[in-house]
């Protein structure tokens, strides 16, 4: 289970805790709600510090975000293993 809450919002940027694993039928709810705030032009952030897992098929999902230069942090050293690829 994954729960997903917009903890800060301005004019300009954005930030959703994500709370549980990412995964499963979660991982189209991430990409929903990332998209639909990256499609109205606002910086996002996303707070990772209560995330104990990232599925794999999501890895790719996060490599996107980052291209998009969406910033992710309070990563665990866990998930931070996780994302190594993504995170550099």
């Amino acid at each position: 289970m994954l729960k997903i809450t917009e903890i800060n919002r301005t004019r300009n940027t954005a930030t959703l805790k994500l709370e549980g694993r990412v995964g499963g039928d979660w991982i189209s709810e991430v990409k929903n709600m990332c998209e639909k705030i990256l499609s109205e032009g606002i910086d996002l952030a996303l707070d990772l510090a209560d995330v104990s897992f990232i599925e794999r098929k999501a890895i790719p999902f996060f490599g996107e975000l980052r291209r998009r230069e969406v910033v992710f942090f309070n990563c665990s050293p866990f998930l931070c293993e996780q994302l190594k690829g993504v995170l550099k």
